[in-house]
């Protein structure tokens, strides 16, 4: 007889019934979209989050506005408006594409990566100061925790 999965094996050594591992998920699942809100929306002042969402896809690669809007599940319509909005705060540049001229090349400017590490950088601080504010035990708890949930979402 073949053994279960490595995946089953640990669910079962963890001794959680079906409806205990339920509860949990929906736990952790409601944590991690509080704290990714709070996190997300401690920087709006500067840029929307829809906004940073694409400058971090156009920090990827240059990318045409059909692109973004497919990658960022959006409509074209709603990407143009949100391009345009960055364009004019000189946060990206469009450039004619060399091999179709009808098609836009999107890019960011130097402002844009500056603005980037930044909002970043206040992100950070801001998850810093509460994890600073946790007990050692709990601090290492949230380490594990880190890889385990980073582990979850790479599946």
């Amino acid at each position: 007889m073949t053994p279960p999965p490595a995946r089953a094996r640990r669910g079962a050594d963890a001794g959680l019934s079906p409806s205990a591992v339920s509860a949990l998920a929906g736990e952790l699942r409601l944590a991690c979209m509080r704290i990714s809100r709070r996190v997300r929306f401690e920087s709006t002042h500067v840029v929307a989050p829809h906004q940073f969402s694409v400058l971090c896809r156009l920090e990827e690669a240059p990318r045409t506005p059909g692109e973004l809007a497919e990658i960022e599940k959006v409509s074209a319509p709603s990407m143009t408006r949100t391009v345009a909005a960055l364009v004019e705060r000189g946060l990206v540049e469009r450039t004619a594409d060399p091999a179709d001229r009808r098609q836009v090349i999107l890019s960011l400017t130097r402002d844009a990566t500056s603005l980037l590490k930044d909002i970043r950088r206040k992100r950070d601080a801001w998850m810093s100061v509460r994890v600073g504010h946790l007990t050692a035990e709990e601090q290492d708890i949230l380490r594990q925790a880190s890889a385990i949930l980073t582990r979850v979402a790479n599946e």
